[in-house]
């Protein structure tokens, strides 16, 4: 029975060794393998570049006439011609309507009538006026009659006065049944035809008459932007540079120079009237039509310059991974300001420098890369500093 139990207990033993062996030989008697290489991670870079960089406001505006009037009767009566075509070209001074000027004429003779009629009463009254002085010197006439005729010469002048401003009111008159451009432009569609009666309380106008060269681009800005325009402009007595784009191509279609900034703020929208002045020669722009302008407020000389995207935001600021030497490493940078997908760089990079502009969600600082094509700048996406990326550890 004894034996028995010491077979037993020596089989649980080499059982026990066994097992012991196989452990060793599967995990102790191997070496340890060798860590598995960091992955190389494929990025999109560019270059920092240094360029002179236009700071510049955008803003929503629209052109209209620089001087627009609105052709309208100031005498009434039967609208005979429109000598100007639609669409035409018109000088300053030249006739572009014209009314029936048959009653103000006659008008005219009767008020000139009534003037030589009382003229010729007046030399009549002076005349008599010299006789009866010289009668009262002699003591040959009361002097009561001298002064009585001395009355009537003063009453006579005053009807002459009178008999004059009325020729001068029907010569006006007369003068309005032909009616002429006060600036230079472009005729417009003609909003009355000839043989309608016209009257000075019509509101509509014969024609409308639009200056396009040069014309205006008027335009608003927020109070904050008007501050800076004010300091660049020196209170606005320096031009600034304009430029119109088209809304649908957002190519340019204009330039030309800040003129006028409204006298006060609108409370309402906290934002600040301006007016543009645009030569306009090629007539691309034209009134009414809308615009995006963009006011070049300074121009940073010999700016460094990276695409916004390469721009990350981490614990310590805004960051780059520089590639060197097919290897990520963190720089720390000072952004100046950021504007069309063009981040601009005050410390922490220098020209020539290869930044990363895509992929950095997989770098660590020190992390093998592989450049892909490099990208221009402006090629990235509109906006600013890009968030949510991962901050150096």
């Amino acid at each position: 029975m004894a034996s028995k139990g010491r077979f037993h207990w020596g089989f649980v033993a080499l059982a026990v060794v066994l097992a012991g062996l196989i452990a060793w030989l599967t995990l102790g008697g191997k070496k340890p393998g060798k860590a598995p290489p960091a992955p190389v991670v494929a990025v999109a870079t560019a270059k920092v570049t240094v360029r002179d960089f236009p700071m510049v406001v955008t803003a929503l505006g629209s052109a209209q006439a620089w001087q627009g009037v609105l052709i309208r009767a100031q005498v009434n009566g039967r609208l005979m011609s429109v000598p100007v075509a639609e669409g035409s070209e018109v000088k300053a001074g030249q006739v572009v309507a014209e009314i029936d000027p048959s009653a103000y004429r006659a008008t005219l003779m009767q008020a000139q009538g009534a003037l030589h009629r009382d003229e010729a009463q007046l030399e009549a009254a002076r005349i008599d006026l010299a006789r009866y002085q010289k009668l009262a010197a002699q003591d040959s006439i009361a002097k009561q009659q001298v002064d009585t005729q001395a009355a009537l010469v003063k009453q006579l002048e005053g009807t002459v006065m009178v008999d004059k401003g009325s020729v001068e009111a029907a010569t006006v008159n007369l003068n309005f049944t032909r009616i002429k451009s006060p600036v230079t432009g472009r005729v417009g569609v003609r909003l009355v035809d000839p043989g309608n009666l016209v009257s000075t309380t019509d509101t509509t106008g014969i024609i409308s008459i639009n200056e396009v060269t040069p014309i205006a681009v008027t335009f608003t800005i927020p109070e904050g932007d008007f501050e800076r325009l004010a300091t660049a402009s020196d209170g606005f007595r320096k031009p600034l540079l304009t430029q119109a784009l088209s809304q649908e191509t957002n190519l340019p279609i204009g330039q030309g120079q800040l003129m006028v900034a409204d006298n006060h703020v609108d409370q309402s929208t906290g934002t600040v009237q301006m007016k543009a002045k645009f030569a306009n020669d090629k007539r691309s722009l034209w009134p009414g039509q809308f615009v995006n302008v963009r006011l070049t407020v300074q121009t940073l000389p010999h700016a460094l310059t990276v695409p916004s995207t390469a721009i990350n935001q981490g614990p310590n600021g805004p960051f780059v991974f520089v590639v060197n030497n097919d290897k990520a490493m963190v720089h720390q940078v000072s952004v100046i300001a950021t504007q069309d997908a063009t981040a601009v760089i005050r410390t922490g990079l220098q020209a020539g420098d290869t930044v990363v502009t895509d992929g950095q969600l997989s770098l660590r600082p020190g992390s093998k890369v592989r450049m892909r094509a490099e990208r221009p700048q402006g090629g990235a996406a509109a906006g600013g500093p890009a968030g949510g990326k991962r901050p150096p550890s």
